[in-house]
């Protein structure tokens, strides 16, 4: 009977860990493992933490090293099959490792399985709408551009994929394996899947369901989003280090789309001139994307331009109609997908 292990990073989540945690323990597939890396967390995460008494809970403490840094900390302390992620703000639907176990027992040649998620606020509400990414014959252009993946709470791995890509280093004072690169404090996961498509043999593949809650949070916006810019540039010349043929053609476009996918962030986080700033620092980076999508393209130009420029009441009851609409066709979609 495969087990999974769930590595849940925790910094500053006082307000969100006990229900993250609680919506693995309501999974249906019961085999698993616990992992809470506290990540030099100052709040009360731990102590909240602590309060659950189930012998499947491990709580590792360690001093703050980041997001990477917290997953290869769990990474090294697992014992199952599978490794799963879920990141202390988020939420899992209950069916959530019963399907990926499923997929990845019919899909030898798929290392990474990933659910699409579904917005939710700050309190917990579903926003309607969803992630609607690829999630077949995934390349790592795609990656580049989109990362299908989506966020820190949607992958499940296989053990044995992290064996092929660790390599070690002396970063803390003693020499440990390395899965994610802990030099990285944001963009680590795309770095990380990029390795797998680009040295390694494992698929990335998605199933259709959204089974992942992901929370929009709008605090430290305006830092945040920079900073993930910054760090996928860093991503671009590692990869460029030993996979130049592929950054030559994809350097000018991937940062066109990530910097759409910023401005699509600055608008569900109602940042109107970041957003309009962005997109067009994407279409200066490379204009053909409103010829590759141009739906997706024009829809976060017009959004950010309405953000921007109309009375916020106004803007939000147009808004309001848009997310209703684009949630029942979104919605439709994954039914069409499931079903098929």
């Amino acid at each position: 009977m495969k087990k999974f292990s769930v590595i849940i990073p925790a910094y500053g989540v006082e307000n969100y860990i006990a229900a993250a945690i609680e919506s693995v323990l309501a999974q249906t597939y019961k085999n698993f493992e616990i992992i809470v890396v506290d990540d030099g967390s100052p709040d009360r995460t731990v102590e909240i933490c602590q309060q659950f008494i189930d012998p499947r809970i491990k709580i590792v403490s360690q001093k703050n090293r980041g997001l990477a840094g917290a997953r290869n900390t769990g990474i090294r302390h697992a014992h199952g099959d599978y490794l799963a992620f879920l990141d202390g703000d988020d939420l899992w639907l209950p069916e959530k490792l019963e399907k990926h176990l499923e997929h990845l027992d019919n899909s030898s040649t798929v290392g990474i399985s990933f659910s699409r998620s579904a917005f939710i606020d700050a309190t917990g509400n579903p926003l309607g709408t969803y992630l609607m990414p690829k999630f077949k014959d995934i390349t790592p252009p795609d990656l580049l551009r989109d990362n299908p993946v989506g966020n820190g709470s949607a992958p499940v791995v296989r053990r044995e994929v992290f064996e092929e890509i660790k390599f070690q280093d002396n970063l803390y004072g003693t020499v440990e394996d390395f899965y994610f690169d802990d030099n990285f404090r944001q963009a680590e996961d795309i770095e990380c899947w990029l390795r797998i498509l680009l040295q390694t043999n494992w698929q990335i593949e998605g199933i259709p369901e959204a089974l992942t809650l992901y929370r929009v949070n709008a605090g430290g916006l305006s830092a945040s989003l920079l900073k993930q810019l910054e760090a996928l540039e860093r991503v671009i010349e590692k990869t460029r280090s030993y996979a130049p043929e592929l950054i030559a053609e994809w350097e000018n476009p991937t940062k066109a789309y990530q910097l759409r996918y910023l401005a699509r962030s600055a608008v569900r986080l109602k940042a109107g001139s970041m957003a309009v700033q962005l997109m067009h620092r994407a279409l200066a980076a490379h204009w053909r994307i409103l010829l590759e999508q141009p739906r997706r393209t024009l829809m976060t130009l017009v959004a950010a331009y309405l953000l921007c420029f109309l009375p916020h009441p106004v803007y939000y009851q147009i808004e309001a109609l848009a997310a209703k609409m684009t949630g029942l066709i979104q919605r439709r979609r994954i039914l069409q997908d499931q079903s098929s």
